[in-house]
């Protein structure tokens, strides 16, 4: 014969709040072992205050730490408010069961200064995720307190970034008015200048200073170019050697074997030339090259390395990193000084052809290049030991220039 169960449930007004069942549970762990652990209930004296009758609140003592846990303010679970539990108890010998309404308690470590009751004033106007990054900065692993760091930055990156510059131009439009700004833009506009062209002076009177020197290289680079350039050629045999190694452009290559006799001369030559080979480089970068140190080689000084990571390249966010990268703007800016410093080398004369090769870009746009720098273009046979003579074009700086104002791509004929 099956042995029949029966169940009696005892409402709760038979029982005060404090002699319910009880239920916990730890926060940080299990309980394995509840004979070294002394359990309190604490209940509310306010009886005349029916909303705080029925507050408990439990305390545990262990041999490290206290517990405390309580069913109303900020740490309450939400659960005892929306869900009702119970607990039975069963007489094995007669077979019934009692069930008694049940309080649930969350037990939290306690430290001895702060309020058991009372939350944080400051908890209701912190978000979750403030909550997880304190955690993060206290207790987080290296590579999650990098994450941090990265996300921070990348936060004041698109908001303070945002609001200093809507500042700035506040303040500029009080200060200087809306007609003097427009005046401003109109003759910026009308400016003979591209962004990506080095500083042009149209009214020189010398070849030489249209495109300066020294607004080419800064005096502090062609010193530290001087201290550690391994291009000090004398000798066909060495110019040979360059050319099997496979590391050096072929416009280097070819300026090389017109190197002039006076020795400071050819060194100065050199060092220009070992310039150019820089720049060249750096053109034919990938993106993702030009966060190694190393990639520009160990031969550069780092003087030079950060000017050119100055000059020719931006900073960028990316997935919480800031990075340099190379637009074609950027890219467009390294072939004009690469030509500017070419015209130096060669008595403001350069065979475009050879650079063009180089930096692996068409010849319509280094041609659109060199017309926008107010060259002449030309078209010269080169003969080529081992092959037949081939078309160059030759770019000549000469005055007076015709500087275009901006890179013009050149225009499709249409066809009817």
């Amino acid at each position: 014969m099956a042995v029949v169960g029966v169940w009696k449930y005892r409402p709760s007004a038979e029982l005060s709040p404090e002699q319910s069942a009880t239920l916990v549970q730890f926060s940080n762990g299990k309980l394995t072992n509840s004979e070294n652990v002394e359990f309190q209930l604490h209940k509310n004296i306010h009886k005349n205050n029916p909303r705080k009758k029925n507050q408990l609140i439990m305390s545990a003592e262990t041999d490290r730490l206290t517990y405390v846990g309580n069913n109303f303010g900020l740490s309450a679970l939400k659960c005892n408010s929306l869900c009702k539990y119970f607990v039975g108890v069963l007489n094995k010998r007669t077979g019934k069961m009692e069930v008694h309404d049940a309080q649930l308690f969350n037990m939290q470590p306690f430290f001895p200064g702060e309020s058991a009751t009372e939350g944080d004033p400051n908890e209701k106007n912190t978000s979750y995720r403030e909550k997880v990054d304190s955690l993060i900065e206290a207790f987080g692993t290296n590579k999650q307190k990098r994450a941090l760091s990265s996300r921070r930055l990348n936060r004041v990156g698109n908001e303070t970034l945002q609001e200093a510059v809507a500042k700035a131009a506040e303040n500029i439009i009080e200060k200087k008015g809306i007609t003097a700004l427009t005046s401003e833009a109109t003759q910026f506009e009308s400016q003979d200048q591209s962004t990506f062209l080095p500083p042009c002076h149209a009214d020189a009177h010398k070849p030489e200073d249209v495109y300066k020197f020294e607004d080419l290289i800064s005096p502090t680079e062609f010193q530290a170019i001087e201290a550690h350039c391994a291009l000090k050629i004398s000798t066909a045999e060495e110019i040979c050697k360059l050319a099997q190694t496979g590391n050096y452009s072929s416009f280097v290559l070819e300026s090389l074997k017109s190197l002039p006799q006076d020795e400071k001369s050819r060194d100065y030559k050199c060092h220009c030339l070992f310039y150019v080979h820089t720049l060249i480089r750096l053109h034919n970068l990938k993106n993702h090259e030009l966060k190694h140190k190393g990639s520009l080689g160990s031969d550069v000084a780092d003087v030079v390395k950060n000017s050119l990571m100055k000059n020719f390249t931006v900073l960028t966010y990316d997935n919480g990193r800031i990075k340099n990268v190379m637009p074609s703007s950027m890219k467009a800016k390294i072939v004009a000084y690469i030509i500017a410093l070419a015209l130096h080398i060669n008595s403001f004369q350069t065979d475009l052809t050879y650079l063009q090769r180089d930096l692996k870009i068409s010849e319509n746009r280094i041609l659109d290049i060199a017309r926008a720098m107010g060259l002449n273009i030309a078209k010269k046979k080169v003969d080529i030991p081992g092959s037949t003579a081939e078309d160059h074009k030759i770019a000549t700086l000469s005055l007076p220039l015709a500087v275009r104002s901006k890179l013009q791509g050149r225009k499709r004929k249409k066809t009817l």
